[in-house]
């Protein structure tokens, strides 16, 4: 922020008016949809209109991983729970968001193998650009390697992770570990919903650079939208890299500042974006939280004996 003029970047986030912030806001509640149906097709004989409680569920979800000083457990924690309130058998929520967890990382890997080759085809070769690639790269290596183990293990050790995620999320339910094996078994008989659920993920990853292609252009930015793709799955590469950093504070920022002037954007127009778009999970997130908590203080005050 020193460097690149707390007055040009502000300048720079100012640019796209509260109407292009309305945009953007809109524009990440659309992203839900994909997402959210990402999570809806890995449930067995599930009705269509069901599928509004797992875009409701991932809302909570992400809005608390967002907004709220929690870790992503704890934002996992509250979108099964919110998957619960609507009548998902709990086994069947917390198995599902195992395995919707593990498709969206196993997207993620592809969408940042994207952006790797975006950044080889579209930027000059020099020592940043070259360092950048190397270790991007080795960094996929090891998330493939990372995401084949998580998947073996939830295929022959599910009634291990079963135990281990139930005692994280519900520590009073280990009773229902084994039925939580029995919902990954389910889930995993299917490679048609284990499939959709990876293509839907990757969709809206792709989707999600192109909101923030939308918010450079509406900034004036002159960008293509493949080279913001190509720094949005970097970007992301360095905050799962850095997942014990809160909200990756500070990180993201500078993910974008080394990243965006490598497709010739300016140091400060990388930085304003970022800001947008956590001023943005905020003005989202907010909202979502406090119906989410008055969702559950209904649902405390009219069945204290069963929730207790």
């Amino acid at each position: 922020m020193t460097y690149a003029g707390l007055r040009a970047v502000l300048d720079a986030a100012g640019a796209i008016g509260w109407r292009g912030f309305a945009v953007l806001c809109l524009y990440a509640l659309g992203i839900f949809l994909p997402i959210g149906a990402a999570w809806y097709v890995l449930i067995p004989d599930t009705p269509l209109r069901e599928s509004r409680v797992f875009v409701w569920a991932r809302m909570v979800r992400d809005a608390a991983a967002e907004v709220l000083p929690f870790s992503q457990i704890g934002g996992m924690a509250l979108g099964a729970r919110a998957a619960i309130l609507h009548g998902v058998p709990p086994p069947l929520a917390v198995g599902s968001m195992i395995v919707d967890v593990t498709t969206e990382m196993l997207a993620q890997i592809a969408y940042i193998v994207l952006g790797v080759l975006i950044l080889s085809a579209r930027v000059s070769e020099t020592s940043l650009s070259r360092s950048l690639t190397t270790v991007f790269v080795v960094g996929v290596v090891l998330a493939s390697i990372g995401g084949g183990l998580f998947v073996a293990l939830q295929r022959y050790g599910h009634h291990w992770v079963a135990r281990k995620v139930a005692a994280r999320l519900f520590p009073n339910a280990m009773a229902a570990t084994a039925a939580v094996a029995a919902a990954l078994d389910e889930i995993y008989r299917s490679r048609a919903r284990i499939g959709l659920s990876l293509a839907l993920h990757f969709c809206g990853w792709v989707l999600s650079g192109a909101g923030t292609w939308i918010a450079f252009r509406l900034m004036g930015a002159e960008v293509e939208l493949p080279s913001v793709i190509a720094i949005e799955s970097l970007v992301y590469a360095t905050r799962s890299a850095a997942f014990v950093v809160p909200n990756a504070l500070g990180v993201q920022e500078a993910a974008y500042a080394v990243l965006a002037p490598l497709f010739g954007l300016k140091l400060e127009a990388g930085i304003a974006v970022s800001l947008l778009k956590r001023a943005r999970d905020i003005a989202v997130g907010v909202p979502i939280l406090l119906i989410w908590q008055a969702v559950e203080s209904q649902r405390a005050l009219g069945k204290p004996s069963r929730d207790h």
